[in-house]
């Protein structure tokens, strides 16, 4: 399969989530539901991980360790977030606002990756921009 496969995946279970989040956060507090959820994770990570590749540990450079571990220091935030959100908003308003994640990371990617912004990619960050006000406010 080729990026765009994987990526409608992405969306499709990263949808899933945002309503069984939603279930789940019902009756608890959105910390505590943050660390299960992450604890769940975490297992199924390391074994998807084990099971499909066997790259060792002490093959990994010093500076992917620094750009994974501050990976997983924003994915935890985000989790945090995201999670008090859905506990306090409407599934269906909060997962659009989530999304402006995609301008975020559009904007990043050209300041810090020097990656060229098109005009595909202002058209499409705007939609998603304006697309997410409007759910959020309806």
């Amino acid at each position: 399969m080729n990026w765009f496969l994987w990526a409608l995946l992405s969306a499709f279970f990263a949808g899933v989530t945002a309503i069984l989040a939603k279930v789940g956060v019902q009756e608890i507090d959105s910390n505590m539901a943050t660390a299960i959820r992450t604890v769940v994770i975490l297992f199924f990570a390391w074994a998807v991980a084990l099971i499909t590749d066997h790259q060792p540990l002490s093959s990994i450079g010093k500076r992917t360790w620094i750009f994974l571990i501050l990976s997983g220091f924003a994915t935890g935030l985000s989790w945090l977030c995201y999670f008090r959100a859905l506990q306090l908003g409407q599934a269906s308003r909060v997962a659009p606002v989530d999304k402006l994640s995609v301008v975020v990371a559009i904007a990043l990617a050209a300041i810090f990756l020097r990656e060229q912004l098109t005009w595909h990619h202002w058209v499409g960050g705007t939609f998603i921009l304006a697309g997410a006000v409007v759910l959020a406010y309806a």
